[in-house]
């Protein structure tokens, strides 16, 4: 399964300059993301170390088409298997329409994920746009290759099909284990999540008890306590409430007969300053 992805930018310079840029493949690195590496073996011949999302990728790849302040064409011949086109168009005596085409193979779980997620197709936009700035800020090229290679022969837009002998670099150039790591987690816990639904049916299962630790003889277990809630302190309960009885034959003094006994006997009511002296 391939993928393939078109992008372009307007960029406010004259085509020859933006194409003159562009033919600097050994300066790709300062507005390219992921690419890390381009040597330029011959005029048609290159070869890529690129790394993209943890994923580290080598290829060579041969200039099938080439025509000044038109079109370069290319085609992987080993290692990571892609193709594509980069057009350019006068908008304008200041001004240039860039079109890129890619269509590549991902290879792997990482790869494939990162695919799905759009990551290599966000990663040419922001190529693009830094290709702007850079030829934008800098006013003129930094080089110029004006030579042309099979300028005649119109290939269009070259796809995987034209990668021949590329058929990806079987991890030559290596893995990032951080990204395999991260890759392999994400996709496991998807799949893992997906069959704890599909066997329970979508019930949650109960999980049997624990076992419990033997008891040493001659411990008590302890016993289960019903705690009943009480009412607060300032409330009185009605149902407790017990009626008043008096013994038959028995009157409760008042509270004033002893001090009124007193008084009489005395003479001196202590309750006014009285009292022996």
């Amino acid at each position: 399964m391939t993928t393939k992805v078109e992008k372009s930018i307007q960029v406010d310079v004259p085509v020859n300059q933006a194409y003159n840029q562009w033919t600097q493949f050994e300066d790709f690195p300062h507005f390219m993301g992921g690419v890390q590496e381009v040597r330029q073996l011959t005029d048609q011949r290159l070869h890529w170390v690129a790394e993209i999302a943890g994923v580290r990728r080598e290829w060579e790849a041969a200039v099938l088409e080439q025509e000044p302040d038109r079109k370069v064409a290319w085609a992987a011949t080993s290692g990571a298997t892609n193709a594509g086109a980069v057009r350019f168009e006068s908008a304008g005596p200041m001004s240039t329409i860039v079109y890129l085409s890619l269509e590549y193979e991902p290879e792997g779980v990482v790869e494939q994920v990162g695919d799905k997620l759009g990551i290599v197709e966000r990663q040419v936009t922001s190529d693009l746009e830094r290709f702007k700035r850079l030829i934008e800020d800098e006013g003129y090229a930094t080089g110029a290759w004006r030579g042309s290679v099979n300028e005649h022969l119109d290939v269009g837009t070259p796809g995987v099909g034209d990668a021949v002998g590329s058929h990806g670099d079987d991890g030559k150039a290596g893995v990032s284990g951080k990204a395999v790591a991260a890759g392999v987690a994400a996709v496991a816990g998807v799949v893992a999540a997906g069959a704890a639904v599909a066997s329970s049916g979508g019930q949650q299962e109960e999980r049997p008890r624990p076992p419990q630790p033997p008891q040493p003889e001659g411990v008590r277990q302890p016993q289960t306590v019903t705690v009943v809630e009480q009412p607060p302190a300032d409330v009185v309960r009605d149902d407790t409430l017990t009626d008043e009885a008096n013994p038959a034959g028995y009157t409760a003094p008042s509270s004033t007969e002893g001090v009124e006994r007193g008084v009489r006997e005395g003479g001196d009511d202590p309750m006014i300053g009285g009292g022996s002296r």
